[in-house]
This record gives C-alpha cells, sequence and structure tokens, in this order.
C-alpha cells in the first residue's frame, strides 16, 4: 500500500510541488464543510498518480499560492469525479478554474454507465471494491486528523487513478475521447461556481405555482437571502426557509409587528432584519414579477409540438442504441425542447451529440430530412421535395 504524504509544513509544500511538476495528470478531490457557511470551508485536499498520494492540509497551511500554480499547470491533466464542487472551492480561492479538467462522471455514460454515476458505484464496477463508509459525516475541520481519516480520503483519489487509466483506453478504443471536449469545456464557466442573487429564486422549487405579487415577493426575497448569505457567510436557510418566503409571499405583512404573527417566523430573524424585509416586501407588491417563462421554462406547448418531441425522442433512443449509450447521456426531453424552440442552449448542437443526433434532428425539424420504416428499422434520407 502507497505511504500517504501528509503535508503540513511549508518544507513538505515546496517538495510537493516539485513532485506535482513532474507529472502529466493527477487525481484530485477535496474534503470541505459548508453546514455552518456559505461558501465551502476547504479542509483538506488529495493528490494522487499512480507512484505516490498526498493529502495537503490547507488549516495547517498559510499560503497555497505555489500549490495553485503548479496544479494550474496547463500541460497537466486534473482528473476529478464529479468535479463542481471541487473547482467551486479552487475558483472561490483562486479566482480561475485549472485547465484542462477529466471528469469520470461526465465520462463513464459514453462507456454505456448511467448519467450521473457515483463514485462508489464507479470504484465497484471497474475495480471490484466496495468503500467504506466509516467517515463519511467526519467533521474535516477537526485537528489531528486520524490516519484511518487519511486513508479513507485518500482512497478517492488512489482509486480515481485506477479508473482514469482503464477508462481512458476504454474511451481511446472506442475513439471517444474527442466526444468530451465540448462536455468539459463548459466547465469552465465561472457562472457556474458563481451565483448571481437577481437569478437565485430560479433554484426555488414551487415558484411555478407563484404568480402577481407572490411571485413578485419570492423573487426579490431571494436575491435579498441570497446577497446577505454571501455578505455574512452564512447558509441561506439559516437565514429564510423556502417555506416561510413563501409564507411570507401570501401573507404579505407590512410591519414587524405583523410580520412576528406569522405562523413559525424566527423571532430573532424579524427583530435582526424584519424592517428591512417589509420595505423589501411592501415594493415588490408594486411591480409586476419576472415572467416565468423568460427564466428557463418552455413555452406551452401544443399537442403537434409533443408529438414532434416525441418523434425526436424516439430518434435519439434508436441512435443512443446504435451506440451502446444510456438515451438519456444523449439527449433528455429539456435538450429536445431547446431543439425545438431554436435555443442555441441545447446540448444536440454541440460537440458529439451535434454529430451523433443533432444535426439529423435538425435536418427532420426544417424538412430536410425525413423518417422511413424498412421492416424494424427506423432511417432518414434527404427530402426529395425540399
Amino acid at each position: 500500500m502507497t505511504a500517504i504524504q501528509y503535508i503540513d509544513t511549508p518544507q513538505k509544500l515546496d517538495e510537493l510541488c516539485r513532485q506535482i511538476a513532474k507529472e502529466s495528470w493527477l487525481a484530485l478531490d477535496t474534503e470541505f464543510l459548508r453546514e455552518k457557511t456559505y461558501y465551502p470551508k476547504f479542509c483538506l485536499l488529495q493528490i494522487a498518480t499512480p507512484e505516490w498520494v498526498a493529502c495537503v492540509d490547507p488549516i495547517a497551511l498559510d499560503d497555497l499560492g505555489a500549490l495553485f500554480e503548479v496544479i494550474y499547470n496547463p500541460k497537466i491533466i486534473k482528473v476529478f469525479h464529479s468535479c463542481r464542487q471541487d473547482l467551486e472551492i479552487f475558483y472561490q480561492l483562486t479566482g480561475k478554474i485549472p485547465q484542462p479538467i477529466f471528469d469520470t462522471q461526465i465520462a463513464a455514460p459514453l462507456l454505456g454507465y448511467q448519467e450521473n454515476p457515483g463514485y462508489a458505484m464507479l470504484v465497484s464496477s471497474f475495480l471490484n471494491i466496495n468503500l467504506s463508509k466509516a467517515h463519511t459525516r467526519t467533521d474535516w475541520t477537526v485537528r489531528p486528523l486520524s490516519q484511518a481519516q487519511l486513508q479513507y480520503a485518500a482512497d478517492d483519489v488512489i482509486y480515481l487513478c485506477q479508473i482514469y487509466q482503464t477508462m481512458l483506453k476504454k474511451l481511446a478504443e472506442l475513439n471517444r475521447l474527442d466526444w468530451l471536449e465540448s462536455d468539459f469545456a463548459m466547465l469552465n464557466d465561472p457562472e457556474l461556481y458563481e451565483i448571481s442573487p437577481k437569478n437565485a429564486w430560479l433554484k426555488i422549487r414551487g415558484k411555478n405555482k407563484l404568480t402577481g405579487k407572490q411571485l413578485s415577493i419570492v423573487q426579490t426575497l431571494a436575491e435579498w437571502r441570497e446577497q446577505t448569505a454571501q455578505k455574512e457567510d452564512r447558509p441561506r436557510n439559516w437565514l429564510l426557509r423556502d417555506d416561510m418566503m413563501f409564507e411570507l409571499a401570501k401573507q404579505q405583512p407590512g410591519t414587524v409587528e405583523e410580520m412576528l404573527k406569522v405562523h413559525n417566523i424566527n423571532e430573532r430573524m424579524v427583530s435582526k432584519h424584519g424592517k428591512i424585509l417589509c420595505q423589501l416586501i411592501n415594493e415588490a407588491k408594486q411591480r409586476p414579477p419576472i415572467p416565468l417563462h423568460e427564466n428557463g421554462r418552455s413555452p406551452k406547448k401544443t399537442q403537434q409540438q409533443e408529438a414532434i418531441l416525441d418523434i425526436l425522442t424516439a430518434l435519439v433512443r434508436i441512435r443512443a442504441d446504435e451506440n451502446s449509450l444510456n438515451p438519456a447521456i444523449l439527449a433528455d426531453r429539456k435538450a429536445l425542447e431547446l431543439l425545438l424552440f431554436e435555443d442555441p442552449e441545447s446540448l444536440l448542437l454541440k460537440g458529439w451529440r451535434y454529430a451523433m443526433a443533432g444535426r439529423e434532428l435538425l435536418g427532420l425539424l426544417k424538412g430536410e430530412q425525413v423518417l422511413g420504416i424498412d421492416g424494424e428499422k427506423v432511417y432518414t434520407i434527404d427530402n426529395p421535395s425540399s
């Protein structure tokens, strides 16, 4: 078993940086805590290659600048599994996103796995190893870390190295490595790791049931909550839970006294923020809400459009089956709807998905292609009348 390097001094960090500089790729993972904060608290960085593994302690080290500089070297591939939260930490600390990236969760469906497979499932499938769950709920801010905790954390990158090497070989054999370039490129968008307070309401479930003043109030309160949570570095629900936001939107209290009468309201929150919340509610009542359909909600579809989507879905299933893919990874219903409504954000207009199915589906929608059936085979041909 490879010995774990525990990096908790500047001298050890300098040595690790020299070690990293020699590599062409690294497996990376982070441990963090955000139960009591808005931003994730960076607690541990695991790094591995097939020859060595290290756990870097950012709590013990004041300056990680040299480490980030060498990791961000564009000649070194950064291998993650489900990297969004890891990249959020990197972006939060440096204002930049490391490139290039390889994410095994994104790549796995191109080898026939389900969409968004978990790390434990891939470890079991690729290596026939069942991961321990003994330290799943570890508080990674507490020091010292035990050897068992370090081994648990290190396993995430030790096995990731092995999965990456096997996955790379299989993808190359299928000539599918290039397919992933556009998917990985999308991870470089800073907007993925920054939440705009103005758009915070879009992530609230149940908003589609609101109209008029209620929706305007929820939109306004969600923006205030996000701004305040970021400023105070506190979990947004510690300030105002979603259900309480909906209750305020329904009852629309105009004064602090009226707000205190709302069932299950947090009195401490009202004492601190009640005055501004009442002001925001009163202002929101006077203006129309941002229309739902202008922010990610598809227009209501006709029966004809639903039928067209069914036809497109069938063709996606056929093309996915021909390439031994899960249809959901090629295109889900949302991607097809975006294509139907000529939205450039449809994944079917990008990368390998466009080559495999998007071009053909566009041809059908434009009338340049027509469907044919020969026995059990469905095919498309050029429309002779176009």
